[in-house]
């Protein structure tokens, strides 16, 4: 861990496109702030190539607060790099020591194409959100909460798969770029709430046909999607999407 500013050697993967071949160039910056978060150095790195006249690195981000999951940086062999719970936007350089060469690559899977650089496609999980992802309510104003008394068990299970952001660093860190752990996130949320019954078993179905569809890998139960989200969403996810997914082949919309 470093106190003071320090000097790095980058090996930034560059990719026009996802028609061409990429690779890895290295880049040099000095006098970096341990205060600094990983996406403000390259906002620095950035700065000097243009003002080089080199093309700038193009990376992922929006709220740099770690809610909106846009940032998707593989960092030394990991998503989001080398901090526990923690996304790329708030991965601060102190985490790193002066003279470190950091290698930054894009998520690599099938369903994640890059578009250039750093940032790849990732409106598969945007298709799949699609596919079921909501509810049924009668349009107008909103009911009274106690008119939907739930459980806390059940409300806490909800809120904690609620919090997957869809950054895809679980299908990133796979081995079969599996989409498991998201998906089964965004199922959960719905399956423990009064709210989402009417679609439960229709919801799991489609979602995961469209998980199918787009390309993402079968899940091994390595567990690496779990110990590497930034939000700690747990694999009960998925084997709670599991059960749902085997229920809805025996049960009919009418009996929900």
């Amino acid at each position: 861990m470093s106190t003071g500013n320090m000097n790095l050697t980058l090996k930034v993967w560059r990719q026009k496109n996802n028609k061409t071949k990429g690779a890895l160039v290295d880049y040099k910056v000095s006098d970096i702030s341990p205060d600094m978060s990983f996406l403000e150095m390259f906002d620095v790195l950035n700065e000097q190539l243009i003002n080089k006249g080199e093309e700038p690195i193009v990376f992922d981000h929006d709220c740099r607060e770690g809610i909106c999951g846009m940032c998707s940086m593989f960092i030394n062999g990991r998503p989001h790099g080398p901090k526990d719970l923690v996304t790329t936007c708030q991965l601060h350089m102190r985490s790193f020591k002066d003279g470190d060469t950091i290698v930054v690559e894009p998520w690599r899977a099938k369903a994640f194409p890059v578009i250039k650089d750093l940032t790849v496609d990732r409106t598969a999980f945007d298709r799949v959100i699609a596919a079921g992802g909501f509810i049924s309510v009668n349009t107008g104003n909103a009911q009274d909460a106690n008119n939907l008394p739930i459980p806390k068990i059940q409300a806490d299970a909800a809120f904690e798969a609620a919090a997957c952001i869809g950054c895809g660093a679980c299908v990133a860190t796979c081995k079969n770029a599996s989409a498991m752990l998201f998906v089964s996130a965004k199922v959960s949320q719905l399956a423990q709430l009064p709210q989402g019954q009417p679609e439960r078993y229709r919801r799991v179905q489609s979602m995961v046909a469209q998980m199918d569809a787009e390309g993402f890998g079968n899940c091994t139960n390595t567990g690496a999607c779990e110990a590497e989200c930034p939000k700690g969403i747990s694999l009960e996810n998925i084997a709670r999407m599991n059960r749902d997914f085997y229920s809805a082949k025996f049960v009919s919309e009418e009996d929900i």
